[in-house]
């Protein structure tokens, strides 16, 4: 089997196995490790190895996945997974990119600053929730509407929904988004104007929205790189798409997962070693088995750490192709304090 299989014939073998030999992997063990043959596969053959990944991946760990994956092609984006990508689905923390480009949206119309101060009262903090403003207990406090963000996009901290919302009001961050083309990609308004739930979505409109978001269609040049900046971090989400992946590896991808009850939902996009986007990913899963289990060893987190793994690999021979500014990750360099 070789890298000119068609897309119908590599469709045919449903396994991953047959996914990663499409590329030239012998076997999914293989696919820990990026192929080391020079040979260059098309995007058409990528996405077609790509879909038979997420099938076998996805069967794997049950339940139910709305989502949406592209490879990008020389003309746009080639499709690879299409699986209930208009259904409206609950978008739990994923949602927390759309509210970070409202308020970064304000940011570039000079209606906020990055270095402006926000003040974090015991009030306003979720006890327990995910993320440091509920391990602090030293309050009051203010941080920097920087500091806000960088929470609520790498430690996916639940406080710092609630400081954005005082400086972006729900019903402004849905007109925002609505402005930007994606209705459907809203937060919940509760009574207090200042606080929602994360609300919903659907798999194409953060697909799109991810992928404008590269093409620098929704924020200025600074805002763009400062947001993808923040994904693509070391500390952003390891348990999934990112978990079996050397450092270098992981700057390569700007994601956000989300998690609650026994919905398990990751989005991203996969850049090539010179910061070209290469993929973009959507999936929302929910109705695996272990709900209680927020781990990496949630069916549908293991099922994401394979599908990363796999992905790279059959990526490694692709090259970026779309008409967009390149991004390079800043250098991992841990440090032992001092």
């Amino acid at each position: 089997m070789t890298a000119s299989m068609s897309r119908r014939t590599a469709l045919g073998f449903g396994s991953v196995a047959a996914a990663t030999t499409v590329l030239g992997i012998a076997d999914p063990a293989a696919a820990q490790e990026a192929p080391s043959v020079s040979a260059q596969a098309t995007p058409e053959q990528a996405a077609a190895a790509i879909g038979l990944v997420y099938k076998a991946a996805t069967k794997t760990a049950g339940g139910t996945w709305n989502s949406k994956v592209s490879v990008e092609g020389a003309t746009g984006p080639i499709s690879a997974v299409d699986e209930g990508v208009d259904d409206t689905v609950e978008a739990y923390s994923v949602n927390k990119i759309p509210v970070a480009i409202a308020v970064l949206d304000k940011v570039d119309r000079g209606l906020l600053a990055l270095d402006q101060r926000i003040e974090v009262t015991s009030a306003i903090v979720i006890p327990g929730g995910d993320g440091i403003f509920s391990l602090d207990g030293a309050y009051p406090s203010s941080v920097t509407l920087g500091h806000a963000l960088t929470a609520l996009l790498t430690v996916s901290d639940d406080t710092a929904v609630r400081l954005c919302g005082l400086v972006a009001p729900a019903l402004e961050i849905n007109q925002i988004l609505v402005a930007k083309g994606f209705p459907r990609t809203q937060v919940q308004p509760v009574a207090n104007p200042n606080r929602f739930f994360l609300g919903t979505t659907t798999p194409t409109e953060m697909h799109n929205l991810l992928r404008a978001l590269v093409r620098g269609d929704l924020l200025s040049p600074a805002s763009t790189a400062y947001l993808l900046g923040l994904l693509r971090s070391p500390i952003a989400f390891t348990d999934g798409v990112r978990r079996e992946m050397s450092s270098d590896e992981r700057a390569r991808i700007a994601t956000k997962a989300g998690w609650y009850e026994d919905g398990r939902n990751e989005a991203g996009i996969i850049f090539d070693t010179a910061g070209a986007p290469l993929l973009t990913y959507a999936f929302f899963a929910r109705g695996q088995a272990h709900p209680e289990d927020f781990g990496a060893t949630h069916p549908a987190v293991q099922a994401r750490a394979l599908m990363g793994r796999a992905f790279l690999s059959i990526l490694a021979r692709l090259s970026g192709t779309a008409e967009a500014a390149r991004l390079t990750a800043r250098t991992y360099r841990p440090s032992n304090g001092g």
